[in-house]
């Protein structure tokens, strides 16, 4: 199991103690419809498996500054009372610097982004908003589990 499934448990703890809890997970008719749109509105890329499975046990993370993006509110199949930062609608935002278009990203924090290096392959987080690389991974179950440590 990756390290970030129980990371996730230790900010659903934390959550509960402030009486707050973690996103319900995405249905997967709301994964299928991201997935089918994300070709017309970003390009030839395609995210990970990894990233589903996160998104499969939670539609998307803000925790202590830590944002990973979850499923576009347009793609929901119910709508939610909180602002959910959205996987394409956030790329989408990031790609208006063309030197950025190179990326995929998945999240952001106050001061990194991590995204995956479409050229170089690799998982990397990246200091906001220099895009100087701090470090990079082999997967993104160490990026994310990385990022989530960082805020613990």
């Amino acid at each position: 199991m990756p390290q970030w499934k129980d990371l996730l448990i230790e900010i659903e703890k934390i959550e509960k103690k402030y009486g707050s809890s973690l996103r319900e997970p995405a249905l997967d008719t709301e994964i299928r419809k991201m997935n089918d749109n994300i070709h017309q509105r970003l390009g030839n890329i395609t995210i990970t498996q990894s990233y589903i499975e996160f998104l499969q046990k939670v539609n998307g993370l803000d925790f202590n500054g830590l944002v990973i993006y979850g499923i576009d509110e347009d793609f929901l199949d119910n709508e939610i009372d909180e602002e959910l930062h959205g996987f394409i609608e956030t790329n989408e935002i990031w790609y208006e610097n063309d030197w950025q278009k190179k990326y995929i990203f998945y999240g952001d924090s106050d001061t990194a982004w991590y995204c995956f290096d479409l050229k170089e392959q690799l998982y990397v987080e990246l200091d906001k908003p220099s895009g100087t690389l701090i470090q990079s991974y082999d997967s993104f179950d160490s990026m994310l589990s990385d990022a989530i440590e960082t805020v613990l």
